[in-house]
């Protein structure tokens, strides 16, 4: 580590040089972790600050145990005397938007609310998911002959994901 002067000699304002921390190098040392508990990687962020925030998730939800770990493993693999840092290790809230396939994927058979980069907004329920994007199943009311009532059916919508600009699970409390 160094030293270095900001504006003035005063030495309140001798500042510490840290090395910056690669969002590629904690996804290196993250990667591994995750496979041995289980879950998958959903967003790693590096601030300028070396403030690290790694958001994880899994198939069948995160523990508290497993985010230790996970954070425990990270700090092991980096060298405080060389980088200064601050770790957040955090599981993929409820209410927070989908991010990647893969919680699209664990989330099939549950209501999503889904705005549209046009700017609609569409409620329906995942029906699959691929790498590409996924399938919502919408209730429409349409005329049937013979009917006077218009009567739901469950229309297919398939969504590319380039075309998303948030998804949420809906919460629903019984």
């Amino acid at each position: 580590f160094c030293w270095k002067w900001q504006g003035t000699l005063s030495p309140v304002l001798l500042k510490k040089c840290v090395g910056m921390i690669s969002k590629d190098a904690i996804v290196e040392i993250v990667t591994p972790l995750l496979e041995k508990e289980n879950l998958f990687l959903v967003e790693v962020s590096v601030g300028s600050d070396n403030k690290i925030v790694v958001t994880i998730d899994g198939d069948k939800g995160v523990s508290i145990d497993s985010c230790v770990n996970i954070s425990r493993g990270i700090e092991a693999s980096l060298d405080r005397n060389r980088e200064d840092f601050e770790l957040e290790v955090t599981s993929a809230g409820l209410g927070q938007p989908l991010k990647i396939p893969r919680q699209f994927t664990k989330n099939i058979g549950k209501e999503l609310e889904v705005v549209l980069k046009s700017g609609e907004k569409v409620k329906g329920v995942i029906d699959s998911a691929d790498n590409n994007g996924f399938v919502l199943s919408v209730s429409k009311k349409v005329s049937v002959e013979g009917s006077k009532k218009k009567q739901e059916v469950l229309e297919p919508i398939p969504i590319a994901y380039q075309q998303v600009k948030s998804a949420k699970v809906v919460l629903k409390f019984k």
